[in-house]
């Protein structure tokens, strides 16, 4: 089965500012779903009306990242901001309900600073577990997935909590609800890991969403890089993997001139851009 491509509207279409004018230039360059990280300053009827006129589905969004002055990125593995992690959740709980979108990706959040992350290691991964054990009740009454995501803490973010899928995956096990997966991104996953093809077949079982991106620029698929797209993109068809790959990297250029990949993979399969387009999932 060929894969699903979902445009994150966070990194492509920069040249356009707003989030409702992206969504329009990613059905024009014949995507079917697109995701973005917190729309922070675009309303849910807003993005709901775009979409709707463009016949996409909207398939992931993050919890809000917190107080962004203050450094954080993300509250669900932070002692004492429980309130406002959950506060956040029922926000992105609204507005994904508004826009239709089934995915949330809970943010873990960062190592406090000035902190040894050895020094908090257990008490952020008892507030994680205990955060998502509530989100995931909360999710279950709206038929909604949540996914947390490990970021590399080697360039990305040296201080984010959650960087490994073995660490993901233990704590997903800790947790123990089946609608929280792990949301994988190859990208950080190679600069921590590697091993790529392996940890695939491994954790496959637990992945709702993946995300893609050249290692080491974060540029399109076909830049030149570590990963071998062609052959992951064939590996994970013969996994049998169902869910979205969003197309989370910085075009090095215009964005639509940069999916030369993506239109040849479609090309490759015998699909039209974008493939059969469905209202729903």
């Amino acid at each position: 089965m060929a894969l699903r491509f979902s445009a994150n509207l966070s990194w492509l279409f920069p040249e356009l500012p707003a989030l409702p004018a992206r969504l329009e230039a990613a059905a024009r360059a014949g995507f079917d779903a697109v995701e973005s990280a917190w729309p922070e300053g675009c309303p849910a009827t807003a993005l709901h009306g775009a979409a709707e006129r463009a016949g996409l589905r909207v398939v992931l969004l993050n919890t809000p990242p917190g107080d962004t002055e203050r450094g954080e990125m993300g509250l669900c593995a932070v002692p004492g901001r429980q309130d406002a992690f959950r506060q956040g959740l029922a926000e992105a709980v609204r507005y994904g309900r508004a826009v239709g979108c089934h995915r949330i990706h809970l943010m873990a959040g960062r190592v406090p600073r000035g902190v040894e992350r050895e020094a908090v290691a257990g008490e952020m991964e008892a507030t994680f577990i205990e955060n998502l054990r509530h989100a995931a009740d909360v999710l279950a009454q709206e038929d909604m997935l949540g996914l947390v995501e490990p970021i590399n803490s080697r360039i990305t973010d040296p201080r984010y909590f959650l960087n490994t899928p073995h660490q993901a995956a233990a704590i997903l096990e800790k947790v123990g609800r089946p609608n929280l997966k792990l949301q994988l991104d190859f990208f950080h996953c190679q600069i921590m890991d590697g091993n790529l093809s392996r940890n695939l077949e491994t954790y496959l079982p637990l992945i709702g969403h993946i995300q893609i991106a050249q290692v080491p620029g974060r540029h399109e698929p076909d830049s030149p890089g570590e990963l071998n797209f062609p052959y992951i993109f064939k590996l994970l068809e013969s996994l049998g993997y169902t869910g979205y790959v969003g197309c989370e990297y910085a075009p090095k250029g215009d964005t639509v001139e940069g999916l030369g990949w993506l239109r040849s993979y479609w090309e490759s399969r015998g699909m039209k851009p974008g493939g059969p387009r469905k209202a729903t999932e």
